[in-house]
C-alpha cells in the first residue's frame, strides 16, 4: 500500500517561521513533523510514500533525501509555484500513488499518536476518514459518524477531521462533474478542494470512518508548535 504526505501549503498562519522553512519541516520532539509520519508509515510496511510540494519545494528532498533512511522510496509530486490544494494535489499524485489502488493520505502539517495500523487497506467505499473531537478552534466540526460506520456531510453531532485517511481513486471519477468550472479547476494543472468530492460520496454511501480519541494536533499557530514540542519533551509517546 502507498501513501501520500500532503505537504504543498504556505503555512501562512506559521509566519514567521514558515517563511523560511516548509511547515511540515518545522521541528517537535526533536526531528521534523513530516518525520513522525514517515516513520510510522514504514513501521506498517508501507515502502512507496508521494509527498507534494510546492511552497520552498526544495528542501524537501535536502531533508528526507531518497527516503532510505526511513526504510521507504519517496516519490516527489511537483505543483509548481500555487500549491494544488487537497483535491488537486490529490488528484496530481494519482499516477504516482499507482493510479487504481486505495493508499493512505495524511495532512503533513499535523502531530498524532493515532497507529497507522489501523486504517483499513480496502475501504469499503471511496473513503475511510479518521474523525476526532473537535478542538478549540474549530468547534463546529465537519462530519457526523453514523452508528453503522458511514460519515453524513450534515448532523446535530458533528466531528472534525483529523487530515488522516484512505482513498480510492475512483473517488476522483467525475470530480470535474462535482466540482463545475471554477477558476481553479479550469487550469492546467487542476486546483480544487477535497471535500465536495467527499459530500458527494457521502451522499452516494460511499464514505466510512472512525472516531479517535487519542492525541491530535493541528500544528496550525507558533503557539501550538510551541505547546506540542513542550508536550513531547516530557514524556514518552505511544502510536
Amino acid at each position: 500500500m502507498k501513501a501520500l504526505i500532503l505537504a504543498a501549503g504556505f503555512g501562512e498562519r506559521m509566519r514567521p517561521l514558515t517563511e523560511t522553512t516548509p511547515k511540515p519541516l518545522l521541528k517537535v520532539g526533536g526531528k521534523p513533523l513530516i518525520e513522525w509520519h514517515l516513520e510510522k508509515l514504514a513501521a506498517i510496511g508501507v515502502r512507496d510514500v508521494v509527498i507534494n510540494l510546492s511552497w520552498l519545494a526544495d528542501q524537501f528532498p535536502a531533508a528526507l533525501g531518497d527516503g532510505s533512511r526511513f526504510g521507504l522510496n519517496i516519490a516527489w509530486s511537483r505543483e509548481g509555484a500555487a500549491p494544488l490544494e487537497t483535491g488537486g494535489g490529490m488528484w496530481h499524485a494519482l499516477s504516482l500513488l499507482g493510479g487504481q489502488d486505495p493508499f493512505i493520505a495524511v495532512n503533513g502539517d499535523i502531530w498524532t499518536d493515532y497507529d497507522f495500523a489501523r486504517l483499513p487497506r480496502a475501504p469499503d467505499g471511496d473513503a475511510h476518514l479518521v474523525l476526532i473531537d473537535n478542538p478549540a478552534h474549530h468547534p463546529a466540526g465537519d462530519f457526523q459518524l453514523l452508528p453503522d460506520g458511514r460519515i453524513a456531510s450534515e448532523g446535530e453531532r458533528k466531528l472534525t477531521f483529523s487530515g488522516m485517511g484512505v482513498y480510492r481513486p475512483g473517488l476522483f471519477r467525475d470530480w470535474r462533474k462535482v466540482i463545475g468550472d471554477t477558476p481553479g479547476s479550469l487550469s492546467d494543472p487542476p486546483r480544487f478542494q477535497l471535500a465536495p468530492l467527499l459530500r458527494a460520496a457521502m451522499r452516494r454511501n460511499a464514505v466510512g470512518g472512525e472516531h479517535f480519541t487519542g492525541r491530535w494536533t493541528d500544528v496550525g499557530t507558533p503557539q501550538r508548535l510551541q505547546q506540542l514540542d513542550a508536550e513531547l519533551a516530557t514524556g514518552p509517546v505511544a502510536g
